[in-house]
């Protein structure tokens, strides 16, 4: 299977929820690189962290517009959605996949989280908390 099958493969699995079967595509030692920067490590970690994700963000999926295998990885263009807070959201987002032995060694997601965090806050975009 390609790289880019992998990923493919992959997202399916985050658009359906699907936490164990996200976690089988992971390798043992897998690191999750957030839009801030932060780094998770381990399959089992990003299991949690999946978990937690899914029950923060309802109908939380991945579409993707563009999608490259390069040297480094697969790179992907698209949109992340969901709702929060009742709020529905969506935003320009990318992506990039490092595969290693068909699972995924690395997944860093690039997007703007201030929707995301907006809602939670309850305030409509670019407002402020209370």
């Amino acid at each position: 299977m390609t790289a880019a099958a992998v990923v493919q493969a992959f997202i399916e699995r985050i658009n359906a929820h699907d936490i164990d079967r996200i976690a089988a595509a992971l390798t043992a030692d897998h690191r999750f690189i957030d839009s801030l920067g932060a780094v998770f490590t381990g399959r089992e970690t990003l299991r949690q962290g999946w978990r937690g994700y899914f029950a923060l963000v309802a109908e939380y999926h991945i579409t993707v517009h563009e999608q490259v295998e390069a040297p480094s990885g697969v790179l992907l263009v698209g949109e992340a959605a969901g709702r929060s807070g009742g709020v529905s959201w969506r935003v320009p987002a990318a992506w990039r996949a490092v595969v290693r032995e068909g699972e995924v060694a690395e997944w860093q997601m690039y997007a703007d989280n201030e929707p995301l965090r907006a809602s939670l806050r309850g305030t409509p975009l670019g407002g402020s908390a209370a």
